[in-house]
């Protein structure tokens, strides 16, 4: 009898212990699982690259993401080089030069933006940007090489290329198919180039039929017309490889001063704008836009003191709070009447950062170009833009050229002849070229 309750005793712990391996067992199995929820939790956090404010999750704790092939880029860069890439360049003439070289080298730029008078012919375009890239080299990060191709009177191609027509002439056939398939025109006409950003889709409603900038250049003047054309050409380019950004936020419809001259004061109210100018940038987030250029525009009712570029209210509040947008902000050219004649450079560009931007452009004028890199290193250097926001902005380009596979690989050339053949085509068949 002894024997048997012995036995029993032992089965009994047995029992228990095997329970205990069982329980301690799947503990161990359920543990990657929770972390691997942290994970995603902290990754999605981050990937949030826009988030403006630095004591948001995601903006002072970007260094803290797992496996991450940007972050890891991005925590090799010296302060200089990530000021260099918060940074968009235009140059003078047709070759590269000691100005561009020290641009790339001493400053580490970004990238840049190139002209009508930058591109004199297929054949000299290829060789400036091949030649710049070369330049780049020494560098860890590649360069953006964008241009405004839009088609119509916006374009900066060579002679070569059959003339693309204005979006008001595509807005009038309202076909998807057409919009989409000049946006995939232009990205060949650009990635054949090897430049890999496009300042296009403009998604500006014309609703001011005296407005001296946008006219030609909107699809038109209906808000879900330009939202189902300008999204479907933001798809076309982007399936070249190639950025696109939409432009100019929140709406340079409606004005009567154009802002390569002025600041243009827009009136309207934010109920106004969520009806009308909001309604195709909002259709573009939800298509995944990934670069909003904001335009330089005074908007009283929503922030009197700064223009759209470097408003807080409109770039962290409205565009990314209200509208969702996680993507990458850039400014418009900070040489522009706008801000030229009523603001200083420096201080604008270290504003526009600070309101949520990640890329000043600045399209002409050496000197210009360097006082701006140099407010940025100055406002690094005393504090004003934190590590962290410096980190957060630098993180979302970074991602971004990442997603596009941006190098700095030489071009082989655009095959002029089958775009301009396709080009044709397209046009015949809607309508727009007999």
């Amino acid at each position: 009898m002894r024997r048997i309750w012995l036995l029993g005793i032992t089965l009994l712990f047995g029992g228990i212990l095997a329970a205990g391996c069982g329980v301690a067992k799947e503990v161990k199995t359920a543990d990657p699982g929770a972390k691997t929820s942290n994970q995603n939790t902290e990754q999605g956090r981050a990937s949030n690259p826009g988030e403006p404010n630095a004591s948001s999750p995601g903006a002072g704790d970007v260094d803290k993401v797992p496996n991450d092939p940007a972050m890891e880029k991005l925590n090799k860069l010296s302060i200089e080089e990530k000021i260099g890439q918060l940074v968009l360049v235009g140059m003078d003439g047709t070759t590269s030069s000691d100005a561009t070289r020290e641009l790339i080298g001493k400053y580490h730029v970004g990238g840049f933006i190139f002209y009508k008078n930058n591109m004199e012919s297929t054949k000299q375009s290829l060789q400036l940007f091949n030649d710049l890239k070369a330049d780049n080299k020494s560098n860890p990060i590649p360069l953006w090489m964008s241009v405004d191709e839009e088609g119509g009177r916006v374009s900066r191609m060579p002679i070569d290329f059959v003339k693309v027509p204005t979006s008001r002439a595509i807005g009038t056939k309202a076909s998807v198919e057409l919009a989409k398939g000049i946006g995939g025109i232009l990205g060949r006409e650009l990635s054949g180039f090897g430049l890999n950003m496009d300042f296009a889709p403009v998604l500006d409603i014309n609703s001011n039929p005296k407005n001296p900038v946008i006219g030609d250049r909107s699809f038109g003047n209906n808000a879900d017309l330009v939202s189902r054309l300008g999204t479907a050409t933001m798809e076309g380019i982007r399936e070249q490889k190639v950025v696109p950004v939409v432009k100019h936020f929140p709406g340079h419809g409606d004005t009567s001063v154009d802002s390569h001259i002025g600041l243009p004061v827009v009136n309207h109210d934010l109920s106004r704008l969520r009806k009308l100018e909001l309604v195709p940038f909002q259709a573009a987030v939800k298509d995944k836009a990934e670069v909003v250029m904001i335009a330089h525009l005074l908007m009283p009712k929503i922030d009197p003191d700064h223009p759209a570029s470097f408003s807080k209210k409109v770039i962290t509040d409205l565009l990314r709070g209200e509208l969702g947008f996680q993507g990458v902000v850039i400014s418009d050219d900070m040489t522009m009447g706008a801000i030229e004649e009523n603001y200083d450079i420096g201080k604008g560009s270290v504003n526009a950062i600070l309101a949520g931007g990640n890329i000043i452009l600045v399209g002409h004028d050496y000197e210009k170009e360097k006082k701006a890199i140099n407010a940025l290193k100055n406002a690094v250097e005393d504090g004003t833009i934190s590590k962290d926001v410096l980190n957060n902005r630098v993180y979302a380009i970074l991602k971004l050229k990442q997603a596009y596979g941006i190098s700095d690989k030489p071009a082989e050339g655009p095959n002029v002849q089958g775009i301009n053949v396709d080009l044709k085509a397209l046009l015949k068949k809607n309508g727009l070229q007999k």
